[in-house]
């Protein structure tokens, strides 16, 4: 049948399956009669997964907390970059970072990647981003946009959620806060006590450490707020019970051993989902997701055909209690070069299984840098440690030195403390999850180093500036960094 021939198709799938074409995608998935779920997609930013209180945290979240009563909990979902554009990135394709180009932060995707909208737009959806962004190239992701100062718009909300309503047409919103990315300067600091609030394990416990932990988890707070914003505005258009409501943490925050690395604080997230009569409520699930997963979710929820070009793959079946299993590893990647005072370069991958975490270092000679080795926390942790406390001098060299590998049993040691890689007991493991880790890496066509000093090629500013600055910098850092570890 020629697909121009309108005599022999009703109107509205006309529409779709010519968009279908011009977009690329296969006209069976196109044929969607638009009626599918809205989707609501609710993304902090650099908060870790530990503070929220359905997840045992002590920020007060009672937005979030509902939605875990209403809907499911999954306990194992990870990203495969703890950095927010990697992140970003990697959410609206279904792609890998090093496979879609857009591993370093500040970065880009390939050209003729595809996101979400070239996904949903044929199958009848509105796609708009509100909030924070930190994607490129447009052409790669067409969204409607709306929010300023990289947070959410709420009358731009309520216009969509009206609008959709009237038109009876279904809506994919991803609502991205900036929130509590630091400066933690919102929210109500004074719901929590410094003195009596508790820190992680892997802390220094510093009075600078307490006095930013009590800004930080009022500012979990204020996200949490804005949850339930965007709840209200859902009911208010009497559309709940036809949204998929998703809310993630993003990356870890930016404490010390949480953002800019490959430990689960840094790459595990919270993930809840609302599905009313799809999800049963009080639902906790162990399996294993991804963000390269959401897309590929969201677009099998919405009638769509799975799509060969993405890498991740949908977990509807776990969500509807089909299944209880989705992946057996999970994967991820830092890169330092190009970020904020970061390394000249340090790159990182990992793999885990739901037992067991390997980690490589490529260049464990140099010493790891970031924003929090430059911030007041890390500097108390220093002076600490420089007063004679053992305790604060081991976190504090542990930060700033990795060993070429890592390998942890995270039943046993959730907080990755006990490096396991020289054990001859888990030498059988610890090979079977390098051969996997180096199996990714090779789909993602990454090179390990070559990939890491190609890293400043894929970041949207500077690239050419930075890389001559960065390159003649690189030899004389590397120089000082052995020079600095021979003397201790």
């Amino acid at each position: 049948m020629n697909i121009l021939d309108r005599k022999t198709i009703p109107p509205c799938v006309f529409v779709a399956i010519v968009t279908a074409s011009l977009f690329g995608i296969n006209t069976s998935q196109a044929a969607s009669d638009g009626n599918g779920p809205n989707f609501l997609f609710v993304i902090a930013d650099d908060c870790t997964f530990r503070d929220i209180g359905c997840y045992g945290g002590q920020a007060i979240t009672p937005n979030i907390d509902g939605l875990a009563h209403q809907g499911m909990r999954f306990t194992q979902c990870f990203q495969a970059a703890p950095m927010c554009s990697p992140t970003r990135h990697t959410i609206y394709t279904g792609l890998y970072p090093v496979k879609s180009g857009a591993y370093p932060n500040h970065t880009f995707v390939k050209n003729g990647t595809k996101s979400i909208v070239h996904y949903l737009k044929p199958l009848g959806y509105r796609i708009h981003l509100s909030g924070k962004t930190h994607v490129a190239p447009k052409e790669a992701f067409p969204f409607e946009y709306s929010g300023e100062k990289n947070n959410p718009d709420f009358e731009a909300i309520d216009e969509l959620m009206a609008e959709s309503k009237r038109d009876n047409s279904p809506f994919c919103l991803f609502a991205c806060s900036n929130e509590p990315h630091s400066p933690w300067n919102k929210g109500d600091s004074s719901q929590y006590d410094s003195s009596t609030i508790t820190l992680p394990p892997y802390f220094v416990d510093t009075q600078e450490t307490r006095n930013n932990m009590v800004d930080y988890l009022a500012e979990v707070t204020y996200f949490d707020w804005q949850v339930g914003e965007l709840l209200t505005l859902l009911d208010k258009h009497g559309m709940a019970e036809n949204t998929m409501v998703v809310v993630v943490s993003e990356q870890g925050s930016s404490f010390p051993f949480g953002k800019w690395t490959c430990y689960d604080t840094g790459l595990q997230s919270a993930c809840i989902v609302r599905w009313p009569n799809k999800i049963k409520g009080k639902s906790v699930t162990d399996a294993l997701v991804e963000y390269v997963d959401i897309a590929p979710t969201f677009i099998d929820a919405a009638g769509g055909m799975p799509v060969d070009a993405i890498d991740g793959k949908s977990f509807v079946p776990v969500l509807t209690g089909k299944s209880t299993t989705h992946k057996d590893f999970v994967f991820g990647e830092m890169t330092t070069r190009g970020i904020n005072k970061g390394s000249p370069y340090f790159g990182i991958r990992s793999v885990r299984s739901d037992k067991y975490k390997y980690i490589i270092n490529f260049t464990p000679h140099v010493t790891f840098q970031n924003a929090c080795t430059n911030s007041n926390i890390f500097t108390s942790w220093r002076e600490k440690a420089l007063a004679g406390d053992a305790t604060a001098a081991q976190k504090v060299y542990r930060y700033e030195n990795r060993p070429a590998e890592e390998f942890y049993a995270i039943d046993e040691d959730p907080y990755e403390w006990n490096n396991l890689a020289n054990d001859p007991q888990y030498a059988q493991c610890k090979a079977e999850l390098k051969e996997e880790l180096s199996r990714w890496m090779e789909e993602c066509n990454d090179r390990g180093q070559q990939t890491e000093l190609e890293a400043l090629e894929h970041q949207r500013r500077g690239r050419k500036s930075k890389d001559t600055r960065q390159g003649k910098n690189t030899r004389s850092s590397l120089k000082r960094d052995r020079r600095a570890k021979s003397n201790k």
